[in-house]
């Protein structure tokens, strides 16, 4: 089958069964969120600001008004900021399956265009996320008819009581160093401090990394080998300069109330206790606009509605971001995402697959 074309009957053949697994985890999602009072809801791809995270590259295209007016608008990394405004505007619970854009990003476990499985609740906190996670990839692979998630080597059951591992007990247990102690101002950490910790532990630096760059070879080479191998593993409680749209946590100020969902050695979810404070949610998009234009020279605009959503009022609450197309590459054991899409995104002088 070497060559031909995804569409060809052949090769379409071969992920005909994936895709039946799919349309069956698509209805159970659905049905779960119906279960417990959630609306669904859609938001439109493109929004002035795609989201702000620096390492992130975006599509952008413009909008021609009757007048030929011209507007540059980007599809959207992420729904999160309209489905605040939706929590602004007075829905508490809500969810989406949005199909969301990343540039730059292809690989057996990336994809440009994906499918991004969001849920945010008022009045909730991350331990409520924790639990909805759980009961979501529960739900999922088991209408999937699955018992365990896999990918490659490596497998989980996400039918027993999962892991939950704090960062910095992460970083203690399987690099050998305290992570909060390289940060004594939680939001100027020193990359000084971490570049010792790295040197000392065995992991390669150089003169331009900066405390982030430092954090994520750590995190690479020695945390995220051992998360969700056996049971999946909630990583949380980020630190704070980590985490641009969450809150401080109350219980440490060094830490964010956020976390990360593993499985099988794969990122499956992230999630926030959002920020509601309009002044510091401009802070640090200011600072994380700065950061994007001296990595990428991308110019990152600031959704002044969103903010002035955030102003008006926004809920205490909590919301999550889970890659669907993984979560189902995890449940049929398929090799690539690409196997698990009803049609991928063509590149020149590919077939696709």
């Amino acid at each position: 089958m070497s060559g031909k074309q995804w569409w060809h009957p052949e090769v379409f053949a071969t992920r005909r069964a994936a895709l039946a697994q799919r349309q069956a985890m698509l209805a159970a999602v659905r049905a779960f969120f119906a279960a417990r009072d959630f609306a669904e809801v859609e938001t439109p791809c493109l929004q002035v600001s795609p989201g702000l995270e620096p390492y992130l590259r975006t599509f952008a295209t413009t909008l021609e008004g009757p007048r030929g007016e011209a507007t540059v608008l980007h599809l959207h990394t992420s729904p999160e900021f309209a489905m605040k405004k939706l929590l602004v505007a007075g829905v508490p619970r809500l969810y989406q399956l949005a199909r969301v854009f990343r540039n730059g990003e292809r690989s057996p476990t990336h994809h440009p265009e994906f499918t991004m499985l969001e849920w945010y609740r008022a009045g909730a906190d991350l331990t409520e996320l924790m639990d909805d996670t759980e009961a979501l990839v529960r739900t999922a692979t088991r209408a999937a008819g699955a018992e365990r998630l896999v990918h490659g080597r490596h497998a989980c059951d996400p039918f027993a009581p999962w892991r939950r591992l704090s960062v910095a007990e992460a970083f203690a247990a399987y690099a050998g160093l305290d992570i909060l102690a390289t940060a004594p101002d939680p939001l100027a950490p020193d990359a000084r401090l971490l570049k010792a910790e790295a040197a000392r532990i065995g992991v390669s630096t150089t003169a331009y990394d900066r405390w982030d760059d430092v954090f994520f070879k750590i995190l690479l080479d020695r945390i995220e080998p051992h998360l969700g191998i056996g049971v999946p593993t909630i990583l949380h409680s980020y630190p704070l300069s980590m985490a641009a749209l969450a809150r401080r946590s109350p219980a440490d100020p060094r830490v964010a109330e956020r976390f990360e969902a593993y499985a099988a050695g794969i990122e499956l979810a992230n999630a926030f206790g959002e920020l509601t404070d309009a002044a510091e949610q401009r802070r640090r998009f200011a600072a994380d606009a700065a950061l994007k234009y001296a990595l990428t020279g991308e110019t990152a605009a600031i959704d002044e509605d969103f903010l002035a959503a955030l102003d008006y009022g926004l809920p205490d609450s909590a919301g999550i971001a889970l890659g669907f197309d993984r979560l189902v590459m995890l449940a049929t054991g398929a090799a690539t995402i690409d196997a698990v899409l009803w049609a991928p995104v063509a590149t020149p002088n590919s077939d696709g697959e």
